[in-house]
């Protein structure tokens, strides 16, 4: 590997640009301080050509959101015949739909909380209470295909719902609005497809919100997670579960809800995981004993290339053919 150019994707479109570049940069030093000849490449509506003229060999995916994390480079680069590291266009996709991901929670026996889902022309037609029935409150709102917290709100009235809808609707046409679990919120680590250990995130006020995410000091963490030996080996089973119902790969977190009564309940699946100081992931790894250099490695030697499995050589060629073709056009519009 340390003959091949390792291109670290970040950026992107989505409303996590600016968390996806602090993650892709880290790994890029991580990587370089490993040996590895690693470049940054900034993700933007020019991916396609920006990957043509780097000539990566191996794409490390550090994107995070829409276009990034949702199938949508992984597709790209299975076009392209260039391994990359983490789940496939499928898994992907299943994953950044919540909607979809809680389907197949569901009809894997999976827990998670009840939920319904409601559009942005629903937001706006001034029928919320109908939409909303005898769901009753408090509730969460979350964008459905948005991460890192974007756009959620916990709702304790209509007039609320009514807000933060509105504020979430500016994310994404769909909407899902589930019912609230008071508890302990716990994210576990997913690694080379088994559990590598759980983090209990405990923020200092309010919810596990955008700000308290990415704002050192705003949370406290608990490695292991406050639970009895018994409840965190069933956390650690169930999270391992939902990675696998989904058909993810790589490293993966899996973020959960312990009620009060001490029922678990899974909420999502994240396919790309931050690699920030205050990351998660991380976290757990180096509670694990993986430090983050190790962990990164780890997570590039598990690239691959699910579709056409295309050659160096076939990347080659098909780099002649495109630069060929990009010539003729200059040509034309000249």
């Amino acid at each position: 590997m340390k003959n091949r150019t390792i291109g670290v994707l970040m950026g992107g479109l989505s409303s996590e640009r600016d968390v996806s570049i602090q993650t892709g940069e880290a790994i890029v030093h991580a990587l370089r301080d490993r040996g590895q000849n690693a470049v940054a490449v900034y993700v933007d509506r020019d991916v396609d050509l920006v990957l043509r003229q780097e000539r990566i060999d191996v794409a490390f995916l550090a994107l995070h959101g829409r276009y990034g994390e949702d199938g949508c480079v992984q597709g790209l680069l299975e076009v392209l015949g260039i391994p990359y590291t983490g789940s496939d266009v499928m898994a992907s996709a299943l994953a950044m739909n919540k909607t979809k991901a809680k389907e197949l929670f569901r009809l894997h026996n999976l827990p998670t909380p009840a939920y319904y889902v409601m559009t942005g022309a629903e937001v706006a037609s001034g029928e919320l209470a109908n939409v909303h029935g005898d769901f009753g409150f408090p509730c969460v709102i979350k964008p459905v295909r948005e991460g890192s917290s974007v756009g959620v709100a916990v709702c304790e009235d209509l007039a609320a719902l009514q807000i933060a809808a509105e504020r979430a609707a500016c994310f994404d046409d769909e909407l899902l609005v589930e019912r609230f679990i008071a508890g302990q919120e716990v994210s576990v680590a997913i690694l080379g497809d088994r559990a590598l250990g759980a983090v209990e995130i405990a923020p200092k006020a309010g919810f596990y919100d955008y700000v308290n995410k990415y704002t050192r000091g705003a949370t406290d963490y608990f490695i292991p997670p406050r639970l009895s030996p018994e409840r965190y080996r069933g956390v650690l089973a169930q999270a391992l579960r939902a990675h696998r119902a989904l058909g993810c790969d790589g490293a993966t977190r899996v973020d959960m809800m312990i009620s009060e009564s001490g029922n678990e309940y899974v909420l999502e699946v994240n396919t790309t995981p931050g690699m920030t100081p205050t990351s998660l992931l991380p976290k757990i790894a180096h509670a694990a004993g993986i430090d983050f250099g190790e962990l990164c490695l780890t997570v590039l030697a598990g690239a691959r290339c699910r579709a056409g499995r295309a050659g160096r050589g076939d990347r080659r060629a098909g780099q002649r053919a495109y630069d060929g073709d990009d010539r003729r056009a200059v040509a034309n519009r000249h």
